[in-house]
């Protein structure tokens, strides 16, 4: 029907314009562009004017943006690759961040959840689970309580709800044992040296969630000044040891049960070695961005087998085809989210994430450039593209836009035509190796 239409071509090249993105947002508007006069202020001739409705598919497509994987493939591949380079960029230079990064004392570090009781695992050396059995890495056990009746989901979720707090608290603990090993109080650690992370949240399959982070010991003003001669490696490794032994805080009271909430006793530190000198022995750059970028677009949903959209009444559950355990994970998170004193955890919003809410990627202001910059230097290369009337001497640009959401996704025409669009090429950055510390 298209191709009778004749709009087909045209279609194609509005598609194309997706990136591959299947569950585009769908405006009905209007956008045009007038010449000012800067002296007079009259408005003169129209330098550009788009209106949806003569658009191929009668709408403006814009795409989703969405960083889970489940949800748009395409879009977050964007985020991925967008976190790659802000890792990479952290880790040897570029985007704005001086190169002489790669030589400060670099380290990668994994966050463990604590215990709340024992799962399906694969203990290292062959041996077979708890259970008896030795499970696959595709068995679906994997993670699951051995004993559900006795596993507390309650500080399970309660503890990802205050991961990110956690986390937090451990990054002030960081600065000040590293001012400690240095001999520096804490006010004067800020003249001589600054801690310098980026981390992201991954679900264990269990579904507690960890931290993958780099950390980075710079000079006083970030990685534009060196590090003080006594900053390594080996004393940011023992100072991450020594924070996180000691992190805590207090969580709530459920019904006279009082919750404290700390980093697991599994914790893998390992130094960050050049791609120049590694020999192919130790943890690369590369390496650990792509580790880091690959855990950014996915979810609980990827690694427990929940939901990748909220809820909005507990009865949805019964029409999910989702696992046992992930299903009373959801459960606990929704009736502790109707307590009162609970409100500001907001456990009912965020129980199809299993209590947890905050940003799946972090970063401290000073370890590199932003996602938002790298999206704006994306659209700026976009706009470089296309060479629209420019306003003369004199005159300036006037925009009127008005636009209506009017849906999301594809029809079944649109969808099988992007679907026979040439894919876009893959990316670098797969990862290499595996951190110790994985279920």
């Amino acid at each position: 029907m298209l191709a009778s239409l004749g709009t087909m071509r045209e279609l194609g090249r509005q598609l194309s314009g997706l990136g591959g993105c299947t569950r585009p947002v769908r405006l009905d508007g209007r956008r045009t562009a007038y010449a000012v006069d800067r002296t007079t202020g009259e408005i003169g001739r129209v330098l550009h004017h788009l209106d949806s409705s003569t658009l191929p598919a009668g709408q403006l497509l814009v795409r989703c943006k969405n960083r889970r994987a489940t949800r748009c493939a395409a879009c977050a591949e964007t985020y991925r690759r967008d976190t790659y380079h802000l890792i990479t960029a952290g880790l040897r230079g570029g985007k704005g961040t001086p190169e002489r990064v790669a030589t400060h004392p670099r380290v990668f570090a994994t966050f463990t959840a604590p215990g709340f009781g024992p799962v399906h695992n694969r203990p290292t050396g062959g041996r077979p689970c708890r259970c008896g059995i030795r499970h696959d890495d595709q068995d679906p056990a994997l993670g699951t309580p051995l004993d559900p009746d006795a596993y507390d989901y309650e500080a399970a979720v309660l503890w990802n709800a205050h991961a990110g707090a956690l986390w937090q608290r451990f990054s002030i603990y960081l600065r000040r044992e590293v001012a400690k090993r240095a001999g520096l109080t804490q006010r004067a650690f800020r003249d001589y040296a600054r801690v310098s992370f980026a981390k992201v949240a991954e679900y264990q399959k269990r579904g507690a969630i960890h931290f993958h982070a780099v950390i980075r010991l710079d000079g006083p003003d970030g990685g534009e000044t060196a590090p003080p001669v006594w900053a390594t490696a080996e004393l940011l490794t023992d100072a991450i040891r020594a924070a996180a032994a000691v992190t805590r805080i207090d969580g709530p009271t459920v019904d006279g049960r009082a919750h404290a909430f700390a980093f697991g006793r599994q914790l893998d530190v390992r130094a960050i070695r050049s791609a120049d000198f590694d020999e192919g022995q130790d943890l690369t750059e590369r390496a650990v961005a792509a580790y880091i970028a690959k855990y950014a677009t996915k979810g609980a949903e990827t690694a427990t087998g929940t939901l990748d959209r909220p809820l909005r009444f507990l009865a949805e559950l019964a029409q999910t085809r989702i696992t046992e355990h992930a299903r009373r994970m959801i459960r606990t998170a929704w009736t502790l989210g109707a307590r009162l004193d609970l409100a500001d955890l907001r456990l009912r919003a965020w129980a199809h994430m299993l209590g947890f809410r905050g940003h799946f990627s972090t970063k401290s202001r000073r370890y590199s450039t932003t996602l938002g910059a790298l999206r704006d230097a994306r659209a700026e290369w976009r706009r470089a593209q296309v060479t629209p009337p420019t306003p003369q001497d004199g005159e300036t640009t006037l925009v009127l836009a008005h636009w209506v959401f009017a849906g999301t996704g594809l029809s079944a025409g649109e969808a099988w035509l992007a679907a026979s669009l040439e894919p876009a090429p893959g990316t670098e950055g797969e990862p290499t190796w595996t951190p110790a510390v994985t279920s």
